[in-house]
């Protein structure tokens, strides 16, 4: 009466069914790595931390997530960047998504951004979204455009 369907079983195709089998010898080589069938999506990297002993002077840019923990003297550029209580930056900062527990003297550039309450915050803001939890300190100002991550933020003039 019930029978198993066959609809979702790999079957032989015509065209391969049709050719004599070919030695695998036969075959050109392919690159390293093309043979690869699409599976799951690569995992993500998980993001570099800079610990709170570590002292930077420069700037940093990535497509990747950092979370600073020590003390930057430059700008920082990354997909989701976190501040931590103990960290300090001196630079500007741009990113998709920017938390703050700790303290920026610069422009924070950013999609989304977030003051936690231990959040301390010398510079403009320029934002898609924000929020501000209670008992963060900022100073300067904050506006919000459609594209914060634009090269130059646009001025009353534009």
């Amino acid at each position: 009466m019930f029978s198993k369907s066959k609809i979702n079983e790999p079957g032989p195709k015509a065209a391969d069914s049709a050719k004599p089998a070919a030695p695998e010898a036969a075959k050109p080589a392919a690159p390293k790595g093309a043979d690869m069938t699409p599976t799951a999506p690569k995992a993500k990297p998980p993001a570099s931390i800079l610990s709170s002993d570590l002292h930077v002077q420069g700037n940093m840019k990535t497509t990747g997530d950092i979370q600073v923990e020590g003390t930057v003297e430059g700008d920082i550029r990354a997909h989701l960047l976190t501040i931590g209580e103990t960290a300090t930056i001196k630079g500007e900062v741009i990113a998709d998504d920017v938390v703050i527990n700790g303290r920026i003297v610069g422009r924070v550039r950013g999609l989304k951004v977030r003051l936690t309450s231990t959040a301390r915050v010398e510079g403009d803001i320029i934002h898609k979204t924000i929020a501000i939890e209670s008992g963060a300190h900022f100073e300067g100002s904050v506006q919000r455009q459609d594209d914060p991550l634009a090269n130059k933020p646009k001025t009353a003039a534009e």
